[in-house]
Order: structure tokens, then sequence, then C-alpha cells
């Protein structure tokens, strides 16, 4: 999991020690892939939610294993931001500046998807103006916060709470000092299928210099994956652990999670294979997603944003984006 791994390693290498993996779902798949933090430098501690409780009633319910005291400055890192922006440049800002919260904003160029975060010169937020037609500025909440303590201690507990509609909104209006730590360093919202593979492709290809990956040769093969001599993989794939990409097969700029198999002569590019997943002789998938455990039969052409769910044995040929057989 590179993405997340980035997630890590940006956080101890800017000083943090102790990390609550906050997560809502599938918590054992986290455990599995990074453990207890040590091999990053940290003691990571997971908090799993009943239900989902928001954005900021997910932060919330993490704190209650926080040791800070109150006064202690506390990042949030979502899972599903990648950025190469200076954490420690963040939390300076942050102390220097006494406020109850800090926010990376990153520029876009077109800010009309993202909430517009404006500030005065010296950095403070005014206001937070979600979606719009005509956003006021082109800075846009970029997804990583450091909180003082007290400040997460003040979110109510036990049910669905937002940051952007609620906390940050409340804070402003009690004259709590909100800043923003404007950068326009890599930014990635990966929360899409087409965005996670062009993250993971980033980080294989150098585009986004991390601690989580090594560039070189323009492939990740994680340990056990085997790929023939004369197979075509390329475009920044990782190849997960166990995986297998058979002779004649080509694969491009997609992620292979463990275990799954590129069978001779298939054609997979800029796609997501789950766990286990499997692609026979011939099969051609693009710009998809095939689900843990799943199986594309001999000849079927899956493109275009299709996802196939985990389990599912596709027959042969039953899937075509075009007549050549």
């Amino acid at each position: 999991m590179p993405l997340l791994e980035h997630q890590l390693r940006k956080a101890g290498a800017a000083g943090i020690r102790r990390v609550v993996f906050a997560t809502s779902y599938r918590a054992a798949m986290f455990t599995e892939a990074f453990g207890d933090g040590s091999r990053f430098g940290l003691e990571l501690v997971y908090v799993t939610e009943d239900e989902p409780l928001g954005t900021a009633g997910a932060i919330r319910n993490a704190a209650a294993e926080l040791t800070c005291d109150d006064d202690s400055p506390v990042v949030v890192l979502n899972g599903d931001i990648l950025s190469g922006h200076d954490l420690v440049s963040q939390v300076a800002m942050h102390e220097k500046s006494d406020a109850a919260v800090t926010m990376h904003l990153t520029l876009v160029d077109d800010a009309r998807r993202y909430g517009a975060v404006p500030t005065t010169s010296e950095g403070k937020v005014i206001e937070f103006v979600e979606k719009s037609p005509k956003p006021p500025t082109n800075q846009v909440n970029a997804g990583c916060y450091v909180f003082r303590r007290s400040a997460i201690d003040a979110i109510p507990t036990g049910r669905v709470v937002s940051v952007e509609y609620e906390t940050f909104p409340q804070l402003l209006a009690s004259g709590e000092t909100i800043m923003g730590y404007v950068e326009g360093a890599y930014w990635l919202d990966v929360g899409t299928p087409a965005a996670f593979v062009q993250g993971s492709c980033d980080l294989v290809l150098g585009r986004m210099e991390s601690p989580a990956v090594r560039p070189g040769g323009g492939v990740l093969f994680l340990n056990g994956s085997v790929v023939a001599p004369e197979a075509a993989v390329s475009g920044g794939t990782t190849v997960g652990a166990g995986a297998v990409v058979e002779s004649g097969a080509t694969v491009e700029s997609s992620v292979l999670f463990d275990g799954a198999v590129v069978e001779r002569g298939a054609r997979v590019s800029r796609s997501v294979l789950g766990r286990g997943a499997r692609i026979c002789a011939g099969a051609v998938v693009s710009d998809a997603v095939i689900g843990d455990g799943a199986m594309v039969g001999p000849g079927n052409e899956l493109r275009d944003g299709l996802r196939l769910w985990p389990g599912v044995q596709l027959p042969e040929t039953a899937v075509r984006f075009s007549s050549d057989v």
C-alpha cells in the first residue's frame, strides 16, 4: 500500500512518533500491512469506528488514544490524500500563531469542485466556502490539519460531525484562530480508482518524491512477485507480493494487489487488480477495477471505468467493447 505507507513515513520524517490509525472498516487489512509501526519508526495504534462518524467525528473518536496534553499539536492526515507538502513548516506555523487549527491549503486551477478557503495576508482563515460556481479563491482545503489538542476534545462525541460544515465554522464563530498554510507542492485526491492509479504510478515513477518508494526502472516489484522475462510491465506499475505476470502479457500503469495473476497474452492498462484476481489469457482490461478473487475469462474486454465485484467469475467472451474476437 504505497499511498498509505507514504503518509506514515511522512509523519515519521516530521518527528511524529505515535500515530493513531482511524478506520471505519476492514481494520485487519491495515494491521496486516503495517503492524505495530515499528518498521516506520512509529508506534502505531488502531481505532475502528463501529459506524462512520464523519470527518470530525472520526478525529474525536481517535482522540481516545492520544497521550499529549491540551496545548500540544496533533497532526491529522487524510488517508485519501497524496501530498508532498512540507509538514514540518505547517506545524511550525501552527505553533508560532497559537492557532486552534492550521490547515494545509493547496492551489488549484479550478476551485469549483472543492471547498475554497480565503485567508488574510497573514494567513488567517476568513471563511469556508463549500463547492461554489464562483469560488472566491483558488486556495482549497488539502486535507491535512494540525489541531490544538483542546480543539479536538471540544468536538462532540458519539455522533456524525463534519470538520468542513461544523467544526471549522464554529471555531471561527467563537473567535478562535484558524491558519492556512499555503503550499502548491504535489497534491492529489486519490478518492477515485483512476486517481488512485495515477497516485501510485506517480510515486513509482518518482514524479512525487516519497520515502515510501525508491524510484527505479519504472516498476515496483514487491516481495515474491513473479514476472516472466517475456512479459512487458511498465508505466509505474506496482506488482504486489506473490502476484504473477506470465510470458507475453502486457501490464501498463496499473496496480496489481497481492496474488493477482495476469495470464499469457492478456493486456492490462491503467487498472486495479484486487487480491487474488485473475486475468485469463487474451483478455483485455483497461481503465477498470477488478475485485478481490474475481476472474476475467479469456476473450473478455473490460474498459472505461467498469468495476467487477469481488469473487465474480466472468465466463469466456462474456463482455466486449469491440466487435473483433
